[in-house]
């Protein structure tokens, strides 16, 4: 009989995944409280929208722009106590910002919990790859699916609890945070086990995937992958930040039938990252890259022109389209550098929240002087970028 340690070597680490996607869960669904509380701190604390912008700048360069320097920190010093450091700074973040009376706390209380995510997204990445026995599209999607559903179900834990009792009240998030540390002490024993068998005297090797290329090739395979990044944020930047404006603005629905819609959305997208990594893994990464994102340029260039039943139906189905990239474009970027996992890593959802963050700014401003259904016939053309996705190598990764 095998034990513990040789099937965590071998096999898919269920547990261990699991885990790790309620870590990515528990984290995605306290940032996005976070960002929820906007308007209360604008009240409470007699901000300008100017200020917010600062406040929301701040989070947005501490949650993106770190990830990538953290990434080739962990690379390179391998410790299990990386995911708990984390989400000790959200932590922090979150008692300070319960607390903050002022702009200038606020912005240390946003930088914490940014920093938080900066050092969890490539870490928990990481650990992902390292649990996934060889599936690698499978754990990565089972991974994005907690971040998901944490993001979708963060509003609305904000809107229950904060939005009615007040500010401080985000300091019972502080709890969660708190919480998620105690009930991660299984993927710490794992992985303290994994670097121990790991060392010259341990006696395991790791099994890598990689995709042989050419340096020249590699880096322009990295290259094309970061533009797909940028073509999928930027169009769903319009859908998670104006979905509800734009189908208020254009079809008089009201505010809570508007959400409704935006749920339905999310909820697809969430079953399209759970399809789009085991897919991969079956039938090649390079294919789903393609359809996930090309495939959904004639349904995002028909639902500016269609009815209300209609947009909610190509949502759903640009939802589950779209969102089955992210997880085949990391394990794919992934294996053109298998021994920069958490460079890669945390390149790419530093991308991802830099990417998501601007445009959102950008595409408000654009709805300021043009309209918010402009903005929806601009960007349905984004995932026309998909169609660079045949210049990737048609390759299979080798043990």
């Amino acid at each position: 009989m095998k034990s513990p340690a040789s099937t965590a070597a071998t096999g898919t680490t269920l547990g261990i995944l699991s885990a790790l996607s309620l870590v990515h869960l528990t984290n995605d669904m306290l940032q996005s409280v976070v960002i929820s509380v906007y308007p209360i701190l604008k009240a409470n604390l007699s901000l300008t929208f100017g200020q917010i912008g600062y406040i929301a700048l701040t989070y947005q360069i501490c949650a993106s722009v770190f990830q990538p320097a953290f990434g080739v920190l962990f690379d390179k010093r391998p410790n299990p106590w990386y995911l708990t450091l984390g989400t000790c700074s959200t932590l922090v973040g979150l008692l300070a910002l319960a607390f903050a009376r002022s702009l200038a706390p606020a912005l240390v209380a946003v930088a914490f919990v940014g920093l938080g995510s900066s050092v969890i997204h490539p870490e928990a990445s990481r650990l992902t790859h390292y649990a996934s026995g060889g599936r690698h599209g499978l754990a990565q999607s089972i991974f994005q699916v907690g971040g998901n559903f944490g993001s979708s179900i963060g509003p609305l834990l904000a809107a229950a609890i904060v939005a009615p009792l007040g500010q401080r009240y985000i300091a019972l998030f502080a709890g969660v945070a708190l919480l998620s540390i105690l009930i991660r002490r299984p993927i710490m024993h794992w992985y303290r086990e994994r670097i121990r068998r790991s060392d010259p005297g341990g006696g395991a090797r790791e099994v890598v995937h990689r995709i042989r290329l050419p340096k020249r090739q590699v880096q322009m395979s990295l290259l094309l992958l970061l533009v797909l990044i940028f073509s999928k944020y930027v169009y769903l930047a319009s859908l998670t930040n104006y979905y509800t404006f734009y189908l208020i603005r254009k079809f008089g629905v009201t505010t809570q039938q508007s959400q409704l819609f935006l749920f339905a959305f999310l909820f697809a997208s969430a079953v399209g990252t759970l399809l789009g990594g085991p897919i991969g893994d079956r039938f090649g990464r390079k294919y789903v890259i393609w359809f996930s994102i090309l495939g959904a340029a004639p349904f995002a260039l028909l639902m500016p022109h269609a009815g209300l039943a209609w947009t909610c139906a190509l949502s759903v189905l640009i939802g589950v389209i779209i969102s089955s990239a992210f997880s085949a474009i990391l394990v794919y970027a992934q294996e053109l550098l298998p021994t920069r996992l958490g460079l890669i890593s945390g390149l790419f959802f530093g991308l991802a929240f830099g990417i998501a963050g601007i445009a959102a700014a950008v595409l408000g401003h654009v709805a300021d002087v043009r309209g918010i259904e402009y903005v929806y016939r601009f960007c349905a053309y984004m995932p026309l970028l998909g169609c660079v996705a045949a210049f990737l190598p048609n390759v299979k990764p080798h043990k």
